[in-house]
């Protein structure tokens, strides 16, 4: 069996860095709601059907691209067999995954509290509710893909969950929306090229392809609502939306590999985790993948003050 429809055969990927939704002089928050409707109806996917979830894996095959390995590029890396390397990749897939499904739970209930404001009959709304319904399929997905490789569910530390509670609560505007970017875009580089990627499992290729696609108009409309909400903030506003965009960005990516996925791979914990912490091609890989997200937040002027230390330990600046 293969899966159900192939990965070259799904249309509709952006160029990279395209993020042209509602990208016109003028156009306001509805219009640009209605553009991405549009759109959504015209290029949506339902994984249930789209990926065959019974084809076999393809032995041999990494679970996402290597150079997007944490350990990459080290003396761990070297001295790994090639079967450490393809079980590491799968089990760091499934571990981006799990973050991801973390981050997209804060994120639908943060929408919900932010549309329950707001007109159901309005573009913008009925955009915000597509949206939580993409992400549900996409938190299922995701979930059904670490299923597939066999791998138990990886999440962030519980006290990183706990916290997230907090945010989730109290988090609305710009610092939402501000900190939506963070995870969408991250992801959205590494998975541009997971989906491109021979080497990679066909599985991961087709998943990759299908967020990405979706993602591209979630990111637009978080883009927008960003740059329309920090435009109404005040200096001391704004000096708060800083400082937690940089501690939500903070743990969003040092949560990106849970330690666990070394032991996995027959590696010693701590030699792992030290490798990671001073590889300076995935500190490199972070920064593109951040780039345009530190780019625009610094354009409309929330980045600077504390939050710029943590960006940098997080190593997306």
């Amino acid at each position: 069996m293969t899966l159900a429809r192939k990965h070259d055969d799904l249309p509709g990927v952006l160029p990279d860095g395209d993020r042209s939704f509602g990208d016109r002089s003028g156009e306001g928050r509805q219009e640009t709601a209605q553009r991405l409707l549009d759109s959504s109806a015209r290029l949506s996917y339902d994984p249930r059907f789209e990926i065959d979830w019974d084809a076999p894996l393809v032995d041999g095959k990494y679970g996402m691209t290597p150079e997007w390995c944490s350990l990459y590029g080290t003396e761990l890396w070297e001295r790994m067999s090639e079967e450490q390397r393809v079980t590491l990749t799968q089990h760091e897939a499934a571990s981006i995954a799990g973050t991801g499904i973390w981050f997209e739970m804060i994120l639908m209930q943060m929408l919900v509290r932010d549309l329950y404001r707001h007109d159901p009959a309005t573009p913008y709304v009925q955009f915000g509710l597509t949206e939580i319904a993409d992400e549900c399929r996409h938190s299922i997905m995701f979930a059904r893909s670490a299923q597939r490789y066999g791998i138990p569910s990886y999440r962030p530390k519980r006290w990183i969950r706990e916290t997230g509670r907090i945010f989730k609560a109290v988090a609305s505007g710009a610092l939402a929306y501000g900190g939506t970017l963070f995870a969408e875009e991250i992801l959205d580089m590494m998975q541009r090229d997971f989906m491109r990627d021979d080497r990679v499992q066909p599985i991961t290729r087709t998943v990759s392809h299908i967020h990405v696609v979706e993602e591209s108009r979630h990111i637009r409309y978080a883009r927008e609502e960003t740059r329309r909400r920090t435009a109404r903030a005040n200096r001391l506003e704004r000096a708060w939306i800083r400082l937690h965009l940089g501690i939500s960005a903070y743990f969003v990516v040092t949560s990106l590999v849970n330690d666990q996925v070394y032991a996995a791979a027959g590696l010693d914990v701590d030699e792992a985790r030290r490798a990671a912490r001073t590889n300076r091609h995935y500190h490199d890989r972070l920064r593109q993948g951040a780039r345009r997200t530190i780019e625009f937040l610094d354009e409309v002027g929330l980045i600077g003050g504390p939050s710029r230390l943590l960006l940098r330990r997080a190593h997306v600046v």
